[in-house]
């Protein structure tokens, strides 16, 4: 869902949290996460790497950071736009920003 649209009090559904649409909702589905609940607390760089491999596919970075803005806005973090996380994401995987498209 789109940041500006999201409403904290009526969060049921993954697919209510920032940015998270049905492709997203269907990784954390794969991860064993059916509710935005069970985001709380969680580490999206462990997420994004259980994903990779659970998969058998190096997901693009971007996904780390749609993570990220899911996990924030759980741990009470304003909804925010998921490219507001890829300085984050590029402090946590420096090396992978180094070697691919370190302009994402």
């Amino acid at each position: 869902m789109s940041p500006d649209k999201v409403d904290r009090e009526r969060v049921r559904w993954l697919t209510d949290l920032p940015n998270v649409g049905p492709a997203t909702a269907k990784d954390f589905q794969r991860l064993g996460i059916d509710s935005p609940a069970q985001l709380v607390g969680a580490n999206a760089l462990v997420l994004f790497q259980q994903l990779c491999e659970v998969t058998g596919v190096r997901h693009d970075p971007c996904t780390l950071d749609v993570f990220m803005s899911a996990i924030d806005f759980m741990n009470g973090g304003p909804a925010r736009a998921w490219w507001d996380f890829t300085e984050s994401r590029k402090r946590l995987m420096p090396s992978w920003a180094s070697s691919h498209n370190a302009s994402r």
